[in-house]
């Protein structure tokens, strides 16, 4: 993973892993008093972090996890079919955290936590890797990994695999 001039590294594996392990702490004293919470993430990254956040999660605490990913066309939310995939039956009437890579404008955040609502969910928090704060919709993320000044022409690429990373271009 070297920086080219077209892609400037944000954060490597390491760093990722650092905040991915803080997020599931502060998930964990945000939820402690939950018997279960469903983490849905936003396919495909989202539904990945998700998946990791889980697995630190139960690592932690004794928090019983349920997992969902949402899968949906990112830029065209109303266009397009929103679909639950997984535990949804836990969704409903549940403590809910929705997943994502990037939050820039909003709009595919607002889309899934709307989505979610029609589920009458107790409680829905919101956790994201890389906030932008290009906010063009009114919601936020309750935990965020890296917040990011960027201008509107660059781009976030969180890439999740063996080596982890998020990249500036």
């Amino acid at each position: 993973m070297t920086d080219t001039p077209e892609r400037t590294l944000v954060l490597d594996h390491e760093q990722v892993q650092r905040k991915l392990q803080r997020i599931a702490h502060q998930l964990h004293e945000q939820h402690f008093a939950e018997k279960a919470i469903t983490l849905v993430g936003v396919a495909p990254r989202g539904a990945l972090l998700a998946d990791r956040l889980a697995e630190l999660l139960e690592r932690i605490s004794e928090i019983k996890v349920h997992r969902a990913q949402l899968r949906m066309d990112k830029d065209d939310p109303l266009g397009g079919t929103i679909v639950l995939e997984g535990d949804s039956a836990a969704v409903k009437k549940g403590t809910v955290v929705l997943v994502d890579d990037v939050l820039m404008s909003g709009r595919t955040l607002i889309y899934a936590a709307a989505h979610l609502l029609g589920n009458a969910v107790r409680k829905l928090n919101t956790v994201v890797l890389v906030d932008r704060r290009h906010r063009t919709f009114p919601i936020r993320a309750d935990i965020v990994g890296l917040t990011l000044s960027t201008t509107l022409k660059e781009h976030i690429s969180v890439e999740l695999g063996k080596k982890d990373a998020v990249y500036l271009s």
